[in-house]
């Protein structure tokens, strides 16, 4: 009889375990995506600021079109991808080298930087950049969480779900120049 017991209280042990695994693969799932949200509120922000600025700077600088025109359509595919849970942020890279050769710009033009707008959303464009490095960092060490969760045992064996990718593109630790 006290062995049944003991037989009760390990299979009631390990049941709990087993829920309460499971919850938190489905809490750290859940935290990934909230996460990522969070860098894409960022990142749109960016990309509403960005024709702001570019509306600025070529109301001085008319004769640098070329620049212009790649900040525009560097800011569209940015926006499109942020709907594909892989790979989404590829595209902030070209957007980024963008705004950077458009600020290069800026710089022969000393009446743009003397502009009080452009001042300002340079600030904006600069607090934002931050934010979306503190999103990045946060949004990767979930990620992290995650992957180490899903793939570690034993807990792999009770949790399934596809591995959160991570917010890893080229020329976007260097925010742009502003």
């Amino acid at each position: 009889m006290n062995w049944f017991v003991w037989l009760i209280g390990i299979a009631a042990a390990i049941i709990l375990w087993i829920i309460a695994m499971f919850n938190k693969g489905v809490r750290l799932q859940q935290t990934v995506r909230e996460s990522r949200a969070n860098i894409d509120v960022q990142l749109k922000r960016r990309h509403e600021l960005i024709p702001q600025l570019v509306a600025v700077v070529k109301g001085y600088a008319t004769h640098e079109q070329g620049i212009f025109t790649a900040v525009a359509e560097a800011r569209t595919k940015a926006t499109q991808s942020l709907s594909d849970l892989k790979s989404g942020y590829e595209e902030e890279s070209e957007l980024v080298h963008a705004v950077n050769r458009m600020m290069m710009v800026v710089e022969a033009y000393p009446q743009v930087k003397a502009d009080q707008q452009f001042i300002v959303l340079q600030k904006e464009l600069t607090n934002t950049e931050d934010r979306i490095a503190a999103s990045r960092r946060f949004y990767n060490a979930n990620c992290r969480a995650w992957n180490v969760f899903r793939e570690a045992f034993p807990t792999s064996m009770l949790v399934s779900g596809p591995p959160a990718y991570y917010f890893e593109v080229e020329g976007l630790d260097v925010a742009p120049h502003v």
